[in-house]
């Protein structure tokens, strides 16, 4: 493998899917109980942050956002000497979530999308890479959540049909607005919980691309 150590790494992953919009989400070493594929001895992630993935993504003319940026993570893989892996492959589907929070200093949301200090509910997990060397990573980030110190909490009161509440998720009631004319706003502009979270408000996603993530939810 090329690149001995994570400063290496990520400097070659960084260049590689700039273009893309995509960015390195940290990384982590993996043991029995994280159900890494393999054997890896490292892993680091790979996202998106605010609307920089949603333009090059539009600019490439492709219909399918997976098949996207598979094509992007796997050109990556290859420079790095990498092993990729993707949370749409799958069922059984890998434990993103999980891996997210061993790599970076995101917590669980009220309406259960992680949150992060700095992107808010605007970011997402699009792939992994695992190496089979052990590369040096920096100490984990120890940041606490911002929900910890939000006494208002407007996303669980801002939904149209009240689904959020501390309870759960009620995804029934979601899927069913958004299908009635009364959800128009919620498709096309996003969730309005998400959006009435006032963290990360500068990496909120544009129109376009929240309607995008919309349409696949419902449809899936």
């Amino acid at each position: 493998m090329p690149d001995k150590y994570a400063g290496t790494a990520v400097y070659s992953l960084t260049a590689t899917l700039a273009p893309f919009g995509l960015i390195t989400r940290g990384g982590f070493h993996p043991g029995p109980a994280d159900s890494v594929p393999g054997d890896p001895r490292t892993v680091l992630l790979v996202g998106n942050a605010g609307p920089a993935m949603w333009r090059a993504f539009q600019g490439s003319g492709m219909g399918s956002l997976d098949a996207w940026v598979r094509d992007a993570v796997d050109r990556a893989a290859a420079i790095c000497g990498a092993e990729p892996l993707y949370p749409f492959d799958g069922p059984p589907f890998l434990p993103f979530q999980r891996w997210a929070q061993r790599a970076a200093p995101v917590h669980p949301s009220p309406i259960g999308v992680l949150i992060h200090p700095d992107y808010g509910l605007w970011h997402a997990w699009r792939a992994a890479l695992a190496f089979a060397d052990r590369l040096d990573l920096p100490a984990p980030q120890e940041r606490p959540s911002p929900c910890a110190t939000c006494a208002v909490k407007p996303c669980l009161a801002t939904c149209p049909v009240g689904a959020f509440t501390r309870a759960g998720y009620n995804v029934p009631a979601c899927t069913a607005h958004i299908d009635r004319p009364s959800g128009t706003d919620c498709l096309l502009e996003g969730c309005r919980a998400r959006r009435a979270c006032p963290v990360g408000t500068e990496w909120r996603y544009v129109p376009a691309q929240a309607e995008f993530h919309m349409r696949a939810f419902r449809r899936a």
